[in-house]
Formats: C-alpha cells, structure tokens, sequence
C-alpha cells in the first residue's frame, strides 16, 4: 500500500512519518510538503505539496492509495479551500482512502471558534467525497506548554482563563501511533473518532509539568477579559484572539472529550507525566 502524507516537514507530519516507518515498514510511504527540500533528512521520497495548487497536488498524489490530509495553518477562510483542493486532488488522482486531523470541540471557543468551524467543514468535504475516510477530532497539543516551560517558570505560573475545567490533552507522539492504526486498519474506515488523553485542570498541568522538568509551578487564574487583551497585546488581534479563544473554550468544558484513542491502539492514551517524560527524551 501507497501512502502520502501532506505537510510532511511540519512537527506532526515528521512525527507520524517516523511513526509509520517502525510501525508499519510493509508500506511504501512518500511525504507532501510545500518545500520539499525541508522534509529531505525523513528518508522517504518527498514530493511538492502546496495546498494552493491543485493541479500539483494532482500529479503528487498519483499512484497513492491513502493520503493522510494534515490540518494547514492558514486562516480559517483560507484554510477551507486548502483542504478541499487536497480533498479534490485525491479525488482525481484515484486516491482510495483520505484522513484528516480535525479538532475536537464540545463548546464554544470565543476567537478559536473559526477555526473549529473551518476543520468541521473539511470533515462534511471528506464525507461526501466518495473515498473512503476517516476523521481524527484531536485534543489540543500539549507540547506547546512544555515548550513554554521557561517562560512560565520565569513567572513562577501558568497563568490563563481556563479556570477548573478539565482538557483533554495529547501529543504529536501519541497522534501519531493513532492515525498508524487509523490508517491501515479497514475496521475504521467512514468513522470519526476523538483522540485524547485524561482530562486535566490548569493546576494539574502545572503539577505535572513540576514532576518531569524541576519547575515549581502554580496556576493562577485571570478574568477572559484580562486574558484576552494579554494575548491581544503580546501576539496581535488576530493570533491573540485565537489563542485566547484556545483556552475560552478550556473554560466552557470545549476541550473535555470522551476518547476513542483506547480502542484504536489498544491501551490508554499516557498521562500528562508520561507525555512530559517522553517529551524530555525525545529532547536528548
């Protein structure tokens, strides 16, 4: 079997390739990126993937039975018509099989809102493309946290409006081992599931984060409206209204999800610790 992965030099992309290289070395993979030169080092033929060009997403998908379609980047009214061209593009190269990684959301996110809508409307796309499909709704990365360890340990806090309410977090690694399985595995074909870790609060993040780097951590809670001018102010009205739209959502119980991820890899998804941990390996 023949399959692409789109935004193949992108964090998630690199991660799932490397994924699918041990997990199932059987298939022929070939990655899609935009730069191809950047996704060189993966050891897989890489192939142009702009997500603006469907005429070159045609002739890049051709030969490939099951493309895996990762979320872009551009705004949410950009976003859509990148993902219907893949979308299209699969359709006229013959491709069988399509995936995407979507978002789960139970609630409203303020400023992210657009953003869960936009990955909604590639889903109803995939759905009525005539492919089979699969639809992953991930929970919100947890790495871009640890990634901020120094600059909360600076301010000795997280400090943010999600309040008490629980997220279900997750990470690239442990998507990753998911869509492996979602990929190959005909028994999930034409279903949407939600790919998640337990929930957990802001203070039991921090709590967490205390254990595996060393930090000394405390949540503190501030006001929507407080947070949203700090994103605002630090990030600009468009990025700062979706950041803080990100943890709004925290805040209305958007990101707490019953999870599938058990039932497709066939054991729990890790905890915060776990995901910490093998964060600071993949580090060394």
């Amino acid at each position: 079997m023949k399959i692409a992965v789109t935004a193949a030099s992108g964090q998630f992309g690199r991660t799932l390739i490397r994924q699918l290289k041990v997990a199932e070395p059987e298939h022929e993979l070939t990655g899609l990126a935009r730069t191809p030169d950047k996704a060189a080092d993966l050891g897989i033929e890489i192939r142009p993937g702009d997500y603006d060009h469907k005429a070159q997403l045609e002739k890049s998908l051709a030969g490939i039975d099951v493309c895996i379609l990762i979320s872009g980047m551009a705004p949410p009214d950009e976003r859509i018509v990148q993902h219907t061209n893949v979308v299209q593009a699969a359709q006229t190269a013959g491709v069988r099989k399509i995936l995407f990684t979507s978002i789960g959301s139970n609630a409203s996110c303020g400023g992210f809102d657009p953003v869960v809508a936009c990955m909604h409307d590639t889903e109803d796309v995939l759905r009525q493309s005539g492919m089979e499909w699969v639809v992953g709704r991930n929970g919100l990365y947890i790495e871009p946290d640890f990634d901020y360890r120094d600059t909360y340990a600076e301010a000795g806090a997280i400090e943010n409006c999600a309040g008490d309410r629980l997220c279900s977090y997750t990470s690239r690694a442990e998507l990753a081992r998911a869509y492996a399985a979602l990929i190959v595995d005909k028994r999930f074909n034409n279903k949407t599931f939600h790919l998640a870790g337990p929930g957990i609060t802001q203070a039991e993040l921090a709590e967490a984060m205390n254990q595996v780097f060393g930090t000394s951590l405390v949540y503190k809670p501030m006001s929507v409206d407080d947070y949203i001018a700090s994103r605002v102010a630090e990030h600009g009205d468009f990025m700062g209204q979706i950041i803080a739209g990100i943890y709004v959502g925290i805040a209305n119980g958007a990101f707490e999800l019953e999870s599938d991820f058990e039932e497709i890899v066939g054991r729990p998804h890790k905890t915060a610790v776990e995901m910490a941990q093998e964060y600071l390996a993949q580090l060394s």
